[in-house]
């Protein structure tokens, strides 16, 4: 194997692992931002790009950690702010999880919604007021999801420029 094509096999298994973190926001299972940085991490370590490659990689290793943190906090403190207790997320997450495997693919967001407002009814004793606040954690898992996605897009961006000019 010549040296071009060993370098397009570390390229290849980095973008499909970069490609894999991004699908890890909406699949269960698969960790998107630590995929992504992992790509990059590949790349760095067995790639020929030069000494640029570090400082993609230390960029890279910024914007994982920083998604992380903002995935959790924003939302956290909106929810925090409503009123949305952690357990109710909780039992989202479990019943999506398990709404998953039960009815593929569609049995997440049908399992997560259902497993808020169930946690929701019990913890206020109303259907109308356990729509807001599901409405509200809803709105919360979906702005941790835009976060972590933006995040995985921007270190796969950053990979890019690497490649062109690192």
């Amino acid at each position: 194997m010549s040296l071009s094509d060993s370098q397009a096999v570390v390229s290849v298994v980095a973008a499909l692992a970069i490609v894999a973190g991004l699908a890890g926001v909406v699949v269960p299972g698969l960790p998107a931002l630590p995929l992504c940085w992992g790509g990059v991490l590949v790349w760095a370590l067995f790639g020929d790009a030069g000494p640029g490659r570090w400082a993609v990689l230390a960029a890279a290793t910024v914007v994982a950690l920083g998604g992380v943190v903002v995935k959790y906090l924003w939302p956290g403190r909106n929810l925090k702010r409503t009123g949305v207790p952690t357990s109710s997320l909780l039992a989202g997450g479990l019943l999506g999880l398990v709404g998953f495997f039960v009815i593929p693919v569609v049995g997440l967001p049908i399992g997560f919604i259902g497993g808020i407002w169930g946690a929701e009814r019990l913890r206020l004793g109303s259907n109308q007021l356990a729509w807001p606040a599901t409405v509200q954690a809803l709105k919360a898992a979906g702005l941790s999801m835009l976060v972590e996605f933006l995040a995985g897009l921007v270190i796969a961006v950053l990979w890019v420029a690497g490649l062109l000019f690192a």
